[in-house]
């Protein structure tokens, strides 16, 4: 019952430290009133029924992507690769999208998401391979594969796979309309959200409830004990990375299919970075990550809102989205602490 409550009372102070620290900032450096502005963001995020399709959609890759780092977390690994698994995903569902063209929908869509989804588990298990094969830091492989997969994205959407006709911002040949992903009937947000749901729900049945889930608590736990009972860790190692990468390749899958309807520069967006922040502050749980990528998915939603009204630069929120993730990790130091301990006997 203690940790229950550590675990909802220092993510909520975290967060509170941090709307004070982002308040002093717009106080003193950009002399604008902290209290209006809060009241714009939640105006921007949930204050109408258009601005909470807005977060949605915004939500939406946030859920996916914070997978990437979740489910690899259960194993005490530290994955940060979720940006490039998002970017190489989008770039293999396009080009699958573009393979099947004249394909049914239903073929074309499911090729795109099976693409997407292999490539980006594969890129998030080359970080795991390293790390448990050759001792290379996972956290720092998984940056640098990100660099990495955004390189080879331009090198795809100004190469190989270019459309003449995009002369300013250069993209893939366009998947098609007929291909494209729909909305949730009666809204705007199209149906990635109910995909990160759905992804999910179905983590937290296999680690709550099956013998691979407990396996995989027993090696987050301590990784030579499970080795003493048996258990093939690098099988894990790799199961766990390249299903967190399989979400994000899908994030980018759906965020071809279903916003830009091609590949180009528009999926490195910061998605994956987001959804790092978003698995720390659910504390790496399946079904917190749905809560806080809405929270998330709100304040980035809000920030175009700010802009028009109080002059603020739209990056306004970045820097608040900074100010939470710094405020996160130094919130660790908490837990165990923040609630008196019952003496034993």
């Amino acid at each position: 019952m203690q940790q229950a409550l550590e675990r909802i009372a220092v993510p909520t102070l975290a967060l509170l430290a941090s709307a004070i620290a982002f308040g002093l900032l717009l106080a003193v450096y950009a002399r604008v009133d902290p209290l209006e502005t809060f009241a714009l963001m939640y105006q921007g995020a949930f204050g109408t029924w258009f601005s909470w399709q807005n977060t949605l959609t915004r939500a939406a890759p946030l859920i996916l992507t914070a997978l990437c780092t979740a489910l690899p977390a259960r194993l005490g690994f530290i994955v940060i690769g979720n940006e490039g698994a998002l970017v190489v995903g989008g770039v293999a569902g396009a080009a699958a999208g573009i393979a099947t063209s004249g394909a049914s929908p239903l073929v074309a869509q499911l090729a795109m998401a099976v693409a997407a989804m292999v490539m980006g588990g594969l890129w998030i298990a080359l970080a795991g391979a390293l790390r448990q094969w050759r001792g290379v830091n996972e956290t720092i492989s998984s940056l640098l594969l990100t660099y990495i997969a955004i390189a080879l994205m331009n090198h795809f959407v100004e190469g190989p796979l270019r459309d003449p006709s995009s002369l300013n911002k250069p993209s893939t040949w366009p998947i098609g309309d007929a291909n494209m992903i729909g909305t949730i009937p009666g809204t705007d947000v199209h149906w990635g959200l109910v995909f990160g749901i759905v992804a999910c729900l179905l983590a937290w049945v296999v680690l709550r409830f099956t013998t691979w889930g407990f396996a995989m608590q027993v090696i987050g736990g301590n990784p030579k004990t499970a080795r003493m009972m048996g258990l093939d860790v690098g099988r894990y190692v790799l199961l766990a990375c390249a299903a967190g990468g399989a979400a994000a390749g899908l994030a980018g899958m759906v965020e071809v299919a279903a916003v830009h309807g091609r590949a180009n520069a528009s999926l490195a967006v910061g998605y994956g970075f987001a959804g790092i922040l978003v698995s720390f502050l659910a504390r790496h749980h399946p079904l917190a990550i749905i809560p806080v990528a809405v929270l998330l998915g709100g304040i980035g939603a809000s920030g175009g809102l700010l802009q028009r009204r109080l002059d603020l630069p739209d990056a306004a929120v970045v820097v608040l989205q900074g100010i939470i993730f710094v405020a996160i990790l130094a919130s660790e130091t908490l837990y165990g602490r923040l609630l008196p301990r019952k003496r034993e006997g």
